[in-house]
């Protein structure tokens, strides 16, 4: 690949913010926290490690003590996760890099053993997911979650404004709004688990309206100019589908594009959404009805990536797995260097091993 040519290395004002190159770092739950879901010293070097990004969004961090999904994944609700990601933040900015927070509620792809007493994981409506549970214990069948109470939502709410709050003071650049993946949000936006016949479900207004109070709620916290939120109109993780997932996800799209938000992030249809029955949605097919900054993911590389900005169908893509294995994945990139393989073993938890000792181009 040509650097000098090609669009991924071209600076990029995006909200608020001035990136250097279009290459972004997409969120990776790694279940690397400590003690307490607090990011510790190996959390900091990873992320240091990756500075080079144009923009690193964090791995999922949840928003409270019930939002939890998976073991020892971070959170940002308390004091000592606040100070564990400040340490993060300062070692990206020492390196000349921008970093903003993924913000995260499961809903009901949690557990009992994961919740606070005991209890029964919260969604829109007492459907249960088919899968099953990554615990301490192992992997356990889903429950059926319980559903929200109206009265219940505002303090959901709440606990994003709050929890971009705590994003501020843990030194962030910004925000993203985590509404893909079978989470909460993405739970209240889809008719197949937002079975509700009250103000916040039913019809498709009804169903956006806690993503829309959501993202507004964080947005008075750090302004538009520096919050994304993330989608994924094809996904069918954590079993998720929708009737009509094109007039959800355009609909929702075209109300979005009012905010003046930082970014759009899109999640194009992934090889598991399409042996699941997916209908096929690429993110540049939703182009025309934002005109934002739009970023994609899923199974990019340099070459397709570059295609993707020459093109216009995105302004910059995020990278999952090559990121993990190479973290200075843009240098890699700019001088058509070899890739590290990621092993797939050391994803989700473990020690320094596939996290932090991938080798770096400059090593010998």
């Amino acid at each position: 690949m040509n650097a000098a040519a090609s669009p991924l290395f071209q600076p990029l004002q995006m909200g608020a913010l001035r990136l250097p190159n279009r290459i972004a770092m997409a969120p990776l739950t790694r279940n690397r926290a400590g003690p307490g879901n607090v990011p510790q010293a190996m959390n900091v070097a990873y992320y240091r490690q990756r500075a080079s990004a144009g923009l690193i969004i964090s791995e999922a961090t949840q928003i409270c003590p019930e939002g939890l999904g998976y073991p020892n994944t971070p959170g940002i609700h308390n004091k000592a996760q606040v100070a564990g990601w400040k340490d993060v933040t300062d070692a990206v900015h020492a390196a000349g890099g921008r970093i903003v927070m993924q913000l995260w509620h499961v809903g009901r792809i949690s557990h009992p053993s994961l919740q606070p007493d005991g209890k029964l994981p919260v969604a829109p409506s007492a459907v249960r997911p088919a899968g099953k549970a990554m615990t301490f214990a192992g992997m356990q069948d889903f429950v059926t979650p319980r559903a929200l109470e109206a009265d219940e939502i505002p303090g959901i709410i709440e606990q994003y404004r709050r929890a971009a709050e705590n994003a501020r003071r843990a030194g962030f650049d910004g925000v993203e709004v985590h509404n893909a993946n079978g989470y909460l949000l993405d739970q209240f936006l889809r008719d197949g688990t937002n079975q509700r016949t009250d103000d916040w479900g039913g019809a498709l207004e009804n169903r956006m309206r806690l993503p829309i109070a959501v993202l507004e709620a964080v947005i008075s916290v750090w302004g538009a100019d520096r919050v994304g939120i993330r989608l994924s109109p094809s996904g069918t993780m954590n079993d998720m589908h929708d009737s009509d997932p094109e007039t959800t996800f355009g609909t929702f799209i075209e109300r979005l594009s009012g905010y003046g938000l930082a970014y759009l992030h899109l999640m194009d249809p992934s090889q598991s959404d399409l042996r699941h029955g997916a209908q096929p949605l690429p993110a540049h097919g939703f182009r025309a009805r934002y005109p934002g900054v739009m970023m994609v993911n899923t199974e990019y590389d340099g070459a397709k990536a570059h295609a993707a900005l020459a093109q216009n169908e995105a302004d910059l893509v995020s990278f999952g797995r090559l990121f993990i294995a190479n973290p200075d994945l843009p240098a890699r990139l700019a001088q058509n260097a070899p890739l590290n393989t990621p092993d797939p073993a050391t994803f989700y938890g473990g020690d320094a091993r596939g996290y932090t000792d991938y080798a770096p181009l400059s090593a010998p």
